[in-house]
Formats: structure tokens, sequence, C-alpha cells
């Protein structure tokens, strides 16, 4: 019988368990403070800060939320940073990407202060991740690790295929994996978009995790038996629904499921842990800004 990875029981275990080390915080006078930036009226962004302002509110994590319209300049949004970078009350933030066109995103992760860069993209922080030495664990990567952890998987000596070499999760994922360490120590690959003989790669692995932003691109046939299927992807496809579209990953989820051992679903598998991880890096955040040691899970 196949498991499926519920990412939504994983993500509220997690939630309870920062929710002590809110109050801790709390008891000493420091209140975690996460704020959310949005530039533009694009509906899906509005929809994810919506989501994490919420799950602020939930676990006790003050929520601030700045939005700007999408045709002011540059200097409105690195302003409104310089302002967070100096707020004693925020202590983790994020600029909601897309950002309009006429700014380069990497600017804005550049400008953010490392030490509240809770998506964990300025490249300090990126550094300190290779080096063994990470501040904050991108959201997504982390959240894709307590998965594992959660379904028992062993990681150690395992051969793992990332499909998708993206900033924000392949290549952060693939440092993790390969870290020495007790949710580490595997051997991964990471395939893209010019990989020769991609289902070759992916069968022969104990564990794949795909991450490419195509809609169903790994199907059964392409999964060795038993393997462990980490679906990253969230793909809006056209359906004859009253929505008229559904939600589906990047992995063909009814023939992969045939053949692995575990596999996360679209939606309820790693997307909730993204969220989840925001706030145990606000958490940290917090904990190291104030001088207060807290037990994070």
């Amino acid at each position: 019988m196949t498991e499926i990875i519920d990412g939504n029981a994983v993500a509220s275990e997690i939630r309870d368990e920062l929710t002590d080390a809110i109050e801790t915080l709390a008891d000493a006078g420091a209140r975690p403070g996460l704020a959310t930036v949005l530039m533009g009226d694009d509906p899906a962004s509005q929809t994810y800060v919506n989501m994490k302002q919420r799950d602020c509110e939930e676990v006790g994590i003050e929520g601030v939320h700045v939005e700007i319209d999408g045709d002011a300049p540059a200097e409105e949004l690195f302003d409104t940073i310089d302002d967070l970078n100096a707020d004693p009350d925020v202590h983790g933030y994020l600029v909601q990407s897309p950002v309009p066109d006429h700014i380069d995103y990497r600017d804005v992760i550049r400008r953010i202060d490392p030490g509240k860069d809770v998506d964990g993209f300025h490249p300090e922080n990126v550094g300190r991740l290779v080096a063994g030495d990470a501040r904050f664990r991108p959201c997504t990567p982390h959240g894709v690790q307590k998965l594992l952890e959660a379904a028992d998987v062993e990681l150690e000596g395992a051969d793992v295929t990332i499909v998708g070499r993206s900033d924000i999760v392949g290549k952060p994922l693939a440092n993790l994996l390969i870290q020495k360490a007790d949710d580490g120590n595997a051997t991964v690959t990471v395939c893209h978009s010019r990989t020769d003989d991609l289902a070759a790669k992916t069968r022969r692995a104990d564990i794949v995790v795909a991450a490419c932003g195509v809609p169903e691109l790994i199907d059964g046939s392409m999964i060795g038996d038993d393997a462990v299927v980490i679906d990253v992807g969230v793909n809006r496809v056209d359906a004859d629904n009253e929505k008229g579209y559904e939600l589906v990953g990047d992995v063909e989820f009814e023939s992969a499921k045939e053949k692995a051992s575990a596999i996360t679903p679209v939606p309820g598998g790693v997307g909730p842990m993204t969220r989840a991880m925001l706030l145990y890096n606000t958490v940290k955040a917090a904990s190291i800004q104030e001088g207060i040691d807290v037990d994070l899970p």
C-alpha cells in the first residue's frame, strides 16, 4: 500500500510546536513579527500573502502587510525595504514575487537585511547554506526535508534525483541533501531541461523530487519500484468543472502512485510545508535578534 504523505498534517504539527516557541518569546517581551510586501495586483500573489498573514494570526506572530502600486518607481519599494530593515518589531519579511518588470528581483533580494531574509534567498544566506552553516533554510527545500523525516525515509546513502534546478528549490535542496547531517548524507543528481534521458535518471533513484513546473511531466513509467516521490509542482490546467481548472503537480499522480512506496499529493503535500517553514524561519529570526533561546521543531 502506497503511503500518501500528508503535508497538511505535518505542517499542522510544526505550527503547534512553533506556538510553544512563540509563547516563550512573548513571555520575554518579544513577539515575533513577519511582514509581507506586495507590489502590484497579481491575483495569485495576493492569495499567497493573504494565506501567509492568516498563518501568522493563527500561531501568534505579529503580521504586517504592505502594498505598493505596481506602477510606482523602484525607489518606493526600496524605501519600504529600508524601513523594514530598520524596524525592530519586524524580525523577518519577504517581498512577494513576481515584482513588476521595471524592477530587478535580484536587486530586491540583495537589499533585504540577511538577518531578516526569512525566504533564505539573500546571497549571504545562500553562501552560508552551501558552506553547511545555514542561518535560514529556504522554506520549500526545508519543508521537503521535514516531509521525508515524517515519512521515515532514510536519506543516508540514498540516491536522490531532483528534477529542476531553480534557485528556490532545486539548487538549495541539492545542497541540503548532500550535507553531512542527519537529514542529509544523500547522493544527489540534479536534472533539468537539457538533461539527456531523464527517465533513466529518475528510474534509478530511491527518491524523486519533481520541481520543474511542467504539469505531469513524470509518470509511473519513470519511477522505480518502491521509490519515494516528492512533488513540488503546482500547475493550473484546464478542466471541465465549475472552476474551469484543476491543480496538478509535476508528477502524474495516479500512475506514479502505483510504483511509489510513498508520494505527496497536489494539493496538500509540499505547499502547506512551505508556509509552515516560513513561520519557522520567522521564529528563528526573532530568537536570534532578541537573544532568546527557544526550542524549534
